[in-house]
């Protein structure tokens, strides 16, 4: 299978004709090596039930791929990728699809990029991601090895909610999700979300009408000096009701890129200045400071975002 270009934060996502449904960047391999270790929503893997969840364990040097199909259900799991190069990757391109209460342990050190989950809704349907646990990360040992947590593909038409997501330490994005703008034009909507120390950006959006809301960013660890949130165009995308506090290390807010502007307008929401006063508009883009925006941030995590792994399987 054909594989997208490498890209990094100052390079657009890949747009060409290939296959990247199941891509981001290079994270399934070919169609033959994920077949061989791919594993169904209704019976991902050798699991043992335990206290409500199931725990789905990767081998040490395994690269497991976990599909989920248009309409199915992924839910309750923990997936163990605490051996020495064990990672995963969760794969939704259907729609009406949702993985919710699931929960991936271990920092990942594979040593090559990928992407945890790997998704869109590719049926103008709507789809959901929610109560997950990504906050042991990745290791940061640069481009060549960089992991992304969230990958939303560029195919994505529908919609994709994601809400009570924790996620920390990813040096290739957080949740990135800005490369259905221009292409499929899907929508996202980030709620209720806890990101920290990612690098490049913790929430990158871009589709005309997503938004991130009611979420808090953290940036208080050096070497993960990633955007709090990146707007690609075309945009507008709503920033509200959240705390970004980049302790003077990068943008809260960055909109633009790539020669593309887009329009972010901002409420209810506390953002760090100590970086160049915290906001950059290039390319054309304007970012519209609405009602009650201050610069006092404080970034704690939203009710009912899983501060454990365990909370995250059981859905509590």
């Amino acid at each position: 299978m054909a594989q997208n270009p490498r890209t990094n934060e100052n390079n657009s996502p890949p747009t060409d004709g290939r296959n990247s449904l199941l891509t981001r960047r290079s994270y399934v391999r070919s169609i033959a090596a994920a077949a061989a270790v791919t594993t169904g929503a209704a019976a991902a893997g050798s699991a043992a039930a335990a206290d409500d969840y199931e725990t789905i364990t990767v081998s040490a040097g395994e690269d497991r791929t976990i599909r989920v199909e248009s309409g199915e259900t992924f839910e309750n799991k923990l997936i163990d990728c605490t051996a020495s190069n064990a990672r995963v990757t969760v794969a939704a391109h259907g729609t009406d699809w949702t993985i919710r209460n699931v929960a991936v342990t271990g920092e990942l050190d594979v040593g090559k990029p990928g992407a945890v989950f790997g998704v869109s809704d590719t049926g103008n349907g709507s789809s959901t991601l929610e109560n997950v646990y990504l906050a042991d990360g990745s290791t940061n040992a640069g481009h060549a090895t960089a992991e992304t947590g969230i990958w939303v593909s560029p195919e994505h038409n529908g919609h994709i909610d994601f809400k009570r997501i924790n996620i920390q330490k990813f040096p290739d994005n957080g949740i990135y999700a800005s490369a259905p703008g221009g292409n499929g034009g899907g929508t996202v909507h980030i709620d209720h979300c806890f990101a920290a120390n990612c690098r490049v950006a913790h929430y990158r959006i871009g589709s005309t009408g997503s938004k991130v809301t009611n979420s808090s960013v953290l940036l208080d660890e050096e070497g993960y000096d990633g955007r709090g949130v990146w707007v690609w165009a075309p945009g507008p995308c709503e920033v509200d009701n959240c705390q970004l506090e980049m302790n003077g290390q990068h943008y809260a807010i960055r909109a633009g890129a790539n020669g593309g502007g887009a329009k972010t307008i901002v409420s209810e929401t506390d953002y760090d200045t100590g970086f160049e006063s915290g906001i950059n508009e290039s390319d054309g883009s304007t970012v519209e400071l609405a009602s009650d925006v201050d610069t006092d941030p404080e970034a704690v995590i939203p009710d009912g975002v899983p501060t454990s792994p365990e909370a995250a399987a059981r859905g509590e």
